[in-house]
């Protein structure tokens, strides 16, 4: 009797107890499903995170998660809203207010406001700062907060400033005092916090709960994990280790696009490759001698060798931007000609074989670059030495004009003027080449404030045709941009500039 007794008052509660554990587990699976990291495969580590000093690929990767600008690119390369809803600019164009958009936080949970905004913009403008974006506000008299609202008034008019804004970051102003400490603990408003930078091993970020957009962002998190060799991201890959592969070069890409459960796609990449040249000294500060270096070089080998044929021709515009580009074919140099070099040189009156010695980013892309363009060169009266640095080491020779040449890869912008006026404007902010050209300021000034199109695209064709085969960069290639999935990661859009700012719509799927 005890027994069935005890049976009988047990037998009612069995089924709330089955809901409860189904309920339980149903919780369960569904925080399992939400708490999804997506595993990153890069190719090295960051060098800094601070947003207004480091403009290296693999810092800028990471941050475009973390930061956010007044502005953004989106996947069609238009500018549109981001921190800022909408703007207003003066009939002069000599001032614009741009309201923001209301309920941002930092991460660490302080409300967006003008003064952030102002304080982070001064910051970048600062010379103490070094900062490579600063020649984006060169032009800037003053920033203001006002009602809540940030007004920029310019000295002179600038078409393409609401586009730039969205390269500069913006951080709590108390971030700017104790500006140290964001080259270890960033600080933005973007979809992932920053949680932890294991040195070369991986940099963790997780979701921001509080992030502007509704739903966003779906991944609990983002993990960078930093892996030089190139099989092994491609193992990683294959075999489901890595679940995310940005910016793949060619090679690597036809094997992973034959891997089960990869899927790849591509863009075309605002970013180039190059053969950068200090014209402060010799043997640079020759025109005859970067130009005897652009004959020299084979850029159709460079394309076939190195992105196996997927890749265009780089001049100083990509031909992505079919608006203002001056195709290859009509700049001289670009007709390869080792016989033509040599005898630039020789009427340089430079001893040859010419020795150089050339800087190398430690990127897979930038190495067999640069072993194609020695070869190059040495055909045309050159003796190359290339000098294999870390991220760290190259990014300082880069900054403080430390280097002969150096081949690297570099990104590009929507606008000209966001391209060539830090690069070529003498003393510009990532002017690290020294080139000071008076006609080429003089015409980049005059193509920042005119208004009517026609009128800025003769001056950049100008200065294109100008800088192309004697200023202080030989254009090498425009690889296609391609990105490695597996095959339930769902919603990510690539963009030319090689932002992952759409991360944040990214899903895993079980």
């Amino acid at each position: 009797m005890k027994n069935t007794t005890r049976s009988t008052s047990v037998t009612p509660r069995r089924p709330w107890r089955r809901r409860w554990v189904a309920a339980a587990a149903a919780l369960l699976i569904a925080s399992a499903a939400s708490a999804q990291v997506l595993e990153v495969a890069t190719d090295g580590s960051p060098a800094g995170l601070d947003p207004h000093v480091v403009p290296a690929f693999n810092t800028v990767l990471i941050n475009k998660n973390i930061y956010e600008g007044l502005t953004a690119i989106d996947k069609d390369l238009k500018v549109v809203p981001s921190l800022a809803t909408s703007w207003t600019i003066s009939k002069d164009g000599l001032s614009y207010r741009f309201k923001l958009k209301p309920g941002v936080k930092f991460h660490n949970g302080k409300a967006l406001s003008a003064a952030d905004v102002v304080a982070s913009l001064n910051r970048i403008r600062d010379s103490k700062t070094g900062s490579p974006y600063a020649s984006r506000l060169s032009m800037v008299k003053e920033i203001l907060a006002d009602k809540g609202e940030v007004v920029i008034n310019l000295n002179t008019a600038s078409l393409p400033l609401v586009g730039q804004l969205e390269a500069l970051a913006i951080v709590p102003a108390e971030s700017v005092a104790n500006a140290a400490d964001l080259q270890k603990n960033p600080m933005g408003t973007g979809p992932f916090k920053f949680d932890k930078w294991v040195t070369d091993a991986y940099v963790g970020l997780v979701k921001n709960p509080d992030y502007h957009m509704a739903g966003l962002p779906k991944l609990a998190g983002v993990k960078f994990n930093i892996v030089p060799e190139a099989s092994t991201r491609q193992a990683g890959m294959a075999n489901g280790t890595y679940q995310f592969f940005p910016s793949v070069d060619a090679v690597t890409i036809n094997t992973l696009a034959r891997a089960p459960g990869v899927i790849t796609t591509k863009v075309p990449d605002l970013g180039y490759s190059l053969v950068g040249l200090n014209v402060s000294k010799p043997p640079f500060d020759n025109p005859k001698v970067r130009e005897a270096l652009n004959y020299a070089l084979n850029r159709h080998e460079i394309v076939r060798g190195v992105y196996l044929g997927r890749a265009s021709i780089a001049a100083p515009l990509p031909a992505v931007l079919t608006e203002w580009a001056v195709p290859y074919a009509e700049l001289p140099c670009y007709q390869s000609s080792p016989d033509k070099a040599r005898a630039l040189l020789k009427e340089a009156g430079v001893a040859t074989p010419l020795a150089i010695t050339i800087n190398v980013l430690p990127n897979p892309v930038a190495k067999d670059t640069a072993e194609i363009v020695q070869a190059q060169l040495e055909k045309g009266g050159f003796k190359v030495t290339l000098l294999a640095q870390e991220i760290g080491k190259f990014v300082a020779d880069w900054r403080a004009s430390n280097f002969t040449a150096f081949v690297s890869l570099n990104g590009g912008g929507i606008d000209p003027d966001d391209y060539f006026y830090r690069t070529f404007y003498t003393g510009s902010s990532t002017n690290v080449f020294k080139y000071s050209n008076p006609e080429i300021d003089k015409l980049l000034d005059a193509g920042r404030a005119a208004t009517n199109k026609v009128e800025r695209k003769k001056i950049y064709d100008t200065v294109q045709k100008t800088l192309a085969c004697q200023g202080p960069i030989a254009f090498l290639a425009n690889g296609d941009l391609f990105t490695a999935m597996r095959s339930n990661v769902k919603d990510f859009a690539p963009i030319s500039t090689r932002s992952l700012v759409y991360l944040r719509q990214t899903t895993l799927e079980k």
